[in-house]
């Protein structure tokens, strides 16, 4: 049976008195932990929270993030984790298609409560996670932890645990449908790739909504590990965490360890219990990977791949391949090999397997692949066939099996670790009066790895700026999302025979003169 439900259980068997969870002066054992789970349980259950139910968490990290990921799945609910950077259109667009029961929502993030009040039609309940005042009428986080603990209700199996939502080729978001067997198959996948134990104390500095964070989060549960917390990565406040906390695992973006590796006060703070930095979302630039080796020696760091449909872990690099020089040399820019629970492979046009070396679409079969996505059949079968999921990214896979991405065949960009669909800001850019066509792209960024990119051709006779597209962006999408930069041209976008717009031809300058068309 895989259930979320039974990693919690384990470590309470194992280590019920061992440390499980620390934060804002907070300290719960596994036992502890287990029996507050089964209390906010209780609670929405007493909010007529029923089986498959769907519950939101609008939230920054923190213990609290962490006990809802059980107590939502203990009655058989559906936990709706939303992404913090979120403008309040999106927000809204997903507490809708997701029908939403009940939404979860602290301090940091009560300013789009507003925004939201008349445009939350299956929200029942709005439940306060902070310990400061809540507004009036909203429930506290805390009496639902007093209520009378309810027993698990057994969910498993293929049973829908969570949607997580991603950005979409069409400009809507899709909510990807993860079942328990997906959660659990991948929290084993990182349990025996990235070698968690109950000896690991393992920071949330990555966004709890983001499944990168979630694979180590049901991953170091049921090792029966320890979880420390930042609100939000904020370099200072991630090296205090990690020296006080004894912090041996982490999860960082390639442009957060170049902030900590360059910060001014590493020196500092001890961090030698550091052992392990799980990184992904781009490959690690060279210059950030010497800066990191010279000052964090004894860290190993181990580059992940995949993607939230895959829940998300696809392929592991070992450790020893993230160097410079010595016998493992040369695979520095590869994602790895398959993770354990994984089989992949390169296919072509017509979906059939290429030679070794070939570039083609990268395919993924495994336990871990989505039920599909939420109420989107035509969107899932594009993708789902014959077990195999189709990722839209381009690679070629050497003789070892190791990966390596050349190219996305789907239209995103990753920025800084955040995916980010050029149609959901094409989108909002078409609403802006004046606008005739428009283009989004990724080029290449020294900092964020990609950036995104605008390319606008106004109607005749009208004279747009870049701060009056920037401001109508940020009204309409997230920041992560808004153009960092954009050129304006007075000639039609270039098209194919199809009248599509030929984004190769509008990327190539950008791109020339690197070998693979993704940074």
């Amino acid at each position: 049976m895989f259930s979320l439900t039974q990693g919690l259980r384990r470590a309470v068997q194992t280590k019920p008195h061992g440390m499980a969870t620390h934060f804002a002066g907070r300290r719960f054992t596994w036992t502890q932990t287990l029996d507050r789970v089964s209390r906010v349980a209780g609670a929405l259950s007493a909010l007529d929270v029923q089986h498959g139910d769907r519950v939101a968490i609008l939230a920054l990290n923190s213990d609290r993030y962490l006990e809802l990921m059980y107590a939502v799945p203990w009655i058989g609910a559906v936990m709706v984790p939303l992404n913090t950077r979120l403008a309040p259109r999106e927000i809204e667009y997903i507490l809708t298609d997701s029908g939403a029961s009940v939404l979860f929502v602290d301090t940091a993030m009560s300013n789009h409560l507003a925004a939201l009040e008349h445009s939350m039609p299956d929200v029942r309940e709005v439940i306060w996670l902070d310990d400061t005042p809540p507004p009036s009428g909203l429930l506290r986080y805390e009496d639902l932890a007093a209520y009378d603990p309810v027993d698990d209700r057994g969910a498993a199996n293929d049973d829908l645990a969570g949607l997580f939502y991603t950005g979409g080729t069409t400009g809507r978001s899709k909510g990807v449908m993860l079942s328990h067997t997906n959660l659990v198959v991948n929290a084993l996948n990182g349990v025996a790739g990235i070698g968690f134990s109950s000896d690991t104390t393992y920071i949330h500095s990555g966004a709890m909504f983001h499944l990168a964070d979630g694979a180590s989060t049901f991953g170091v549960t049921m090792s029966g590990g320890r979880h420390a917390f930042v609100p939000r990565f904020e370099p200072v406040e991630v090296l205090q965490t990690i020296q006080f906390d004894r912090v041996t695992h982490a999860q960082f973006v390639p442009t957060m360890i170049n902030m900590l590796a360059n910060h001014p006060r590493l020196a500092e703070f001890d961090i030698s219990t550091l052992s392990l930095v799980l990184y992904g979302a781009s490959p690690m630039p060279e210059g950030v990977l010497r800066k990191a080796m010279q000052v964090m020696p004894h860290v190993r760091l181990l580059h992940a791949y995949g993607m939230t449909e895959a829940s998300p872990i696809v392929t592991l690099l070992d450790p020893r391949y993230t160097t410079l020089e010595g016998k493992y040399a040369g695979r520095l820019k590869s994602c790895g090999q398959a993770a354990l629970g994984c089989e992949v492979k390169v296919v072509d046009a017509d979906r059939r397997e290429v030679p070794r070396g070939t570039a083609g679409e990268l395919a993924i079969r495994g336990a871990n692949i989505m039920k599909g996505y939420w109420k989107k059949p035509a969107e899932t079968a594009a993708v789902l066939a014959d077990g195999w999921y189709y990722s839209g990214d381009g690679a070629t896979m050497d003789e070892e099996g190791f990966v390596y991405i050349v190219d996305r065949l789907k239209d995103m960009i990753i920025s800084g670790g955040e995916n980010v669909y050029s149609a959901e800001v094409e989108n909002a850019i078409s609403l802006l009066d004046g606008v005739a066509e428009v283009a989004v792209i990724g080029v290449p960024d020294a900092h964020w790895g990609e950036r995104v990119h605008a390319i606008i051709v106004p109607k005749a006779g009208v004279a747009l700026t870049e701060d009056q597209v920037m401001a109508h962006c940020r009204a309409h999408i997230a920041g992560y999302k808004c153009p960092r930069s954009i050129d304006f041209r007075d000639q039609p976008l270039p098209l194919s025979g199809a009248g599509k717009v030929l984004k190769r031809d509008l990327r190539e300058p950008y791109w020339k003169g690197l070998t693979k068309a993704v940074n």
